[in-house]
C-alpha cells in the first residue's frame, strides 16, 4: 500500500490539533481538541478516531510542533518543527498574499512578519516577536474571565461581545489589573456584554502596543490560533489596527495552522521526512 499521506500534530498548552494531508497539501482531516491537562491521551484518542477511517499503512511520515511536540515526535517517530516555522509554512501555502500574522493560542501570542523571497519563490520569515510571561493577551486569560462571568468561551463569548456599542476601557497589560477593572465595572452595573467586549479590545490594544510596537505592519493580516475563532476579538483587532473589510484574514483552518505547517514542512523534504512508528508507544503510556 502506498504511503502518500502525512500527519501533522500541534500539541499546545491547552489543545491538540491534528491534520492529515495528501502529498499535494490537500487537507483531508482536521481535528481541534481541548486537552484539559492530558495532551498525550488527547492525541491518542484523536488518532484512534482518525484511524477508524484511514488505514495507518497509508501514512508515510509525521511531523509535530508546539510545546509538547518534541516529546510526542520522539514517541511516534516524527520530525519536530519549530512552531514559528510551521506557521510561516502554512501561511505561505494557504494565504500567500499575507505579510503579517497574528497568532494567539492558549498561553502565548506571536506577531510574525513575512516577505516573499524571489530567489526561492517562497514566503519566508522576516521577523517575529512573542508575548511575555504574563497571561494577559492569551486564550487562557479569556477563558478565566469567561468562567468568572459564567459565559461559555466557545459558544457565547464572541457573539456576546458583538452586542456592545461602547466597550469600556479595561487594563490589558496585566491580568490582575484587568480583573480589578472588571470587578469595578460589575459593581457599577455595567452589562456583561460591554465587559467582554472591553476585554477583547484590551487584548488587541495590548498586542498593538506590545508585540507590534515599532514593527512595520503590512496588510493583509492573517489571524490564526484558537482565539481567532472569537468574533469579539476579531472585531477588536479590525478596529485597533484600523483595518478595512477583507484586510483581516481568518483562514478556514486557523486553529490547525501549526499542525498544517508541520506536515507541509516534511512533504518532499528528505532531510525531515521520517517513518511513522504507529500508536504503540502511546498505547503503552
Amino acid at each position: 500500500m502506498s504511503k502518500n499521506l502525512y500527519l501533522g500534530i500541534d500539541v499546545g498548552s491547552v489543545s491538540v490539533k491534528v491534520v492529515l494531508l495528501t502529498k499535494k497539501g490537500e487537507i483531508l482531516k482536521g481535528y481541534y481538541r481541548r486537552s484539559r491537562g492530558q495532551p498525550l491521551l488527547t492525541v491518542k484518542s484523536t488518532l484512534e478516531e482518525l484511524f477508524c477511517e484511514v488505514d495507518t499503512e497509508e501514512v508515510g511520515s509525521l511531523a509535530t510542533t508546539g510545546t509538547g511536540g518534541k516529546l510526542l515526535g520522539s514517541m511516534l517517530g516524527g520530525s519536530f518543527i519549530n512552531e514559528v516555522i510551521a506557521c510561516v509554512k502554512a501561511t505561505g501555502f494557504l494565504c500567500p498574499e499575507v505579510r503579517t500574522v497574528i497568532e494567539m493560542g492558549g498561553e502565548d501570542s506571536k506577531l510574525i512578519l513575512l516577505r516573499y523571497d524571489e530567489v526561492s519563490g517562497n514566503t519566508v520569515l522576516e521577523d517575529f516577536s512573542m508575548n511575555a510571561l504574563c497571561a494577559a493577551g492569551t486564550g487562557s486569560f479569556l477563558d478565566q474571565q469567561a468562567n468568572r462571568l459564567k459565559i461559555s468561551i466557545e459558544d457565547e463569548f464572541g457573539k456576546f461581545a458583538l452586542k456592545s456599542k461602547n466597550p469600556p476601557r479595561i487594563a490589558g497589560r496585566c491580568s490582575v489589573f484587568a480583573k480589578s477593572d472588571m470587578i469595578h465595572l460589575q459593581q457599577i452595573a455595567t452589562p456583561d456584554y460591554d465587559i467582554v467586549a472591553g476585554l477583547c479590545f484590551a487584548m488587541a490594544r495590548n498586542f498593538k502596543s506590545g508585540l507590534a510596537k515599532g514593527k512595520k505592519i503590512e496588510k493583509p493580516i492573517s489571524f490564526v490560533g484558537g482565539v481567532a475563532s472569537n468574533l469579539g476579538v476579531r472585531r477588536a483587532f479590525e478596529s485597533v489596527f484600523e483595518l478595512a473589510e477583507g484586510e483581516l484574514i481568518v483562514p478556514e483552518f486557523h486553529k490547525e495552522m501549526g499542525a498544517i505547517g508541520a506536515a507541509l514542512s516534511i512533504i518532499g523534504n528528505k532531510k525531515e521526512e521520517t517513518k511513522f512508528a504507529g500508536l504503540e508507544n502511546l498505547k503503552n503510556d
